[in-house]
């Protein structure tokens, strides 16, 4: 481009044409200023952020104080007694799918429960300001795994949020639609979990950062989540976004993500095996496609936070990074830091 200014200023031309030629150079630079004045505005409160094993800090322009918060997912805890008697048909393969585990740093047998109950210890040792809990903590709703889980949240004294991943409220082959059941099970033995917050979407505000709760775990959106997510964009405070299932990546597979252009019928290779509805055969609703550009777009958006592939991933499109933990099953967790970029 400038050898090209170059040779046109240097040919001969009359005045009057190099005086429109300066006059489209101006032009030319300013636009581009305008693009890169648009793009610092997108980006304006996120300045920068690093991932360094289970490690996540994020600057942040704005924040007077650093925020410490746990992220966890995915520990699938099962525990039975003989209130589970009427369930086990529905329960059997979950109940033994993640008896033991090898912890993710040492390499040691683990289980579960010894990771989930050392995760909520490793977030009192640290003193955080919220202990996150992104779906999947359940294999299924029973009453003794659910009570188990609420005597530990409530002896630490944390402050923590909640939402249901795909199996928290699952039953295999339970009659039902996927959004039928998960209402279900969570009035009948999740709602404690919640605080009385509103099950499919919600929002803290921690230090001056709002931490924002969807709950996607049947892969799709609802139109009043969609407004929620509006409503928070349009506050204009900085925020970080919590899911169970992360959202679609070009390059991903299928089942990696909520808004996939081919999820559906014909890619649902799990409906058996799970013995639940299959995918809808025409795929997503254009509200759950809006969703996912609303999140993309969102200017004061900091993060994305999710699970259910048990896999570490980061992907970063136009600058929001996504991010996945492994499953806490084997003691995973992040430990994410947002700081102020003074």
């Amino acid at each position: 481009m400038k050898s090209k200014l170059l040779f046109i200023f240097l040919t001969p031309y009359p005045a009057f044409v190099l005086k429109i030629l300066l006059v489209l150079l101006v032009c030319i630079v300013t636009l581009n200023g305008c693009n890169t004045n648009r793009m610092n505005q997108q980006t304006k409160y996120r300045q920068s952020f690093s991932l360094d094993g289970n490690a996540i800090d994020i600057h942040v322009a704005g924040v007077t104080d650093t925020i410490n918060i746990i992220f966890l997912s995915d520990t699938h805890l099962a525990m039975q007694d003989d209130r589970e008697k009427p369930y086990e048909h529905y329960s059997k393969r979950m109940s033994q799918a993640y008896t033991s585990t090898r912890h993710f740093q040492t390499g040691e047998e683990t289980s579960p429960q010894q990771s989930f109950a050392e995760t909520v210890e490793i977030a009192k040792e640290k003193n955080v300001d919220l202990l996150v809990l992104a779906g999947d903590i359940v294999s299924y709703p029973s009453e003794r795994v659910i009570a188990w889980v609420d005597s530990i949240l409530v002896d630490s004294k944390l402050k923590y949020v909640y939402t249901t991943g795909n199996h928290d409220w699952h039953y295999e082959g339970m009659q039902g639609s996927t959004k039928e059941l998960r209402q279900a099970w969570i009035n009948r033995r999740l709602l404690s979990l919640y605080q009385g917050n509103n099950p499919l979407y919600y929002a803290v505000d921690i230090k001056g950062i709002r931490v924002v709760i969807i709950d996607n775990s049947t892969y799709e959106i609802s139109p009043e989540q969609l407004t929620f997510f509006n409503q928070q964009v349009a506050a204009g405070v900085p925020f970080i976004l919590v899911m169970h299932i992360p959202l679609y990546v070009p390059g991903r597979p299928v089942n990696y993500g909520c808004a996939h252009p081919e999820w559906n019928k014909a890619h649902d290779k799990l409906y058996e095996l799970e013995r639940r509805a299959a995918w809808p055969e025409k795929g997503h609703t254009q509200t759950t496609m809006a969703f996912r550009q609303k999140v993309l777009n969102a200017s004061n958006l900091l993060g994305v936070f999710t699970g259910h592939i048990h896999q570490q991933t980061l992907d970063v499109i136009g600058n929001l990074p996504l991010f996945v933990a492994k499953e806490n099953a084997s003691g995973n967790y992040y430990h994410i830091k947002i700081i102020s970029n003074r």
